[in-house]
């Protein structure tokens, strides 16, 4: 049996869409959704923890109101961890390092769940960590969409002189003659405990997930509100958890 944990991260300070973590969407506060697909998780791998990081009162305690099983929520944010520039892997070891001195346990694997990215299916969750679990050189998964543009065809930076010139360089006609991109969808990611220990960067042996279906990030008001209308609306051409 693998040890594995689920960390849920929810800062308390969003710019964009104030509130976000906790703001209700089709019914239910936005990290219902994360959390219920930990759940769900969590039966098909009985060595699975779900904790929450946060620095917020007010989303600990949406979160204990749920009162939804296997969910811990006894985790404070550092102050230190909480601000504008703080990192997501920072975040992600400290709640490790936590977890691991309260269980007096080590944790094969950590799987970082998005709050802001609910758009995933335990399918997607299984599939891309037995990807990871069978490729013994890679040190982790992330979650990816074909994105919408491409720098070897259709995306251009400035010259040190100042004029526009392609992103990257190659001969394409078309792009989709150019080699495949994609965007970070944010919604996942999975990592072996042999990541943190050596504390190498995100790149570095690296594998992707492609998400067969929708998924994106809530960035600005206009996605939660494209989100809430594909939900309520029942737009989404899989199965969704509610």
């Amino acid at each position: 049996m693998k040890n594995i944990l689920i960390t849920v991260c929810a800062r308390g300070g969003s710019k964009g869409i104030p509130g976000k973590n906790i703001k209700n969407i089709s019914g239910k506060p936005l990290i219902y959704y994360t959390l219920r697909l930990a759940q769900e998780f969590q039966l098909q791998h009985p060595g699975t923890l779900i904790y929450l990081s946060t620095d917020s009162e007010k989303i600990k305690e949406v979160v204990e109101g749920l009162k939804m099983k296997g969910v811990n929520s006894n985790y404070i944010r550092p102050k230190k961890l909480a601000s504008d520039s703080a990192g997501k892997l920072d975040v992600i070891a400290d709640l490790k390092d936590h977890v691991e001195a309260e269980q007096n346990n080590p944790f094969d694997y950590v799987m970082d769940l998005d709050v802001t990215s609910p758009l995933r299916t335990l399918k997607d969750l299984e599939t891309a960590f037995q990807k990871l679990e069978e490729n013994k050189d890679a040190l982790n998964i992330f979650s990816v969409s074909p994105a919408a543009r491409n720098p070897y065809f259709n995306m251009v930076e400035l010259s040190e002189e100042g004029f526009a010139q392609l992103c990257k360089n190659g001969s394409f006609l078309t792009r989709q003659s150019a080699p495949a991109v994609y965007d970070m969808n944010a919604s996942f990611y999975i990592f072996k405990s042999k990541f943190f220990n050596d504390r190498v960067g995100l790149m570095d042996k690296a594998l992707i997930y492609e998400v067969p279906h929708i998924c994106f990030d809530l960035d600005h008001p206009i996605d939660f509100e494209f989100m809430s209308f594909m939900l309520e609306n029942k737009k989404l051409k899989f199965n969704f958890l509610t």
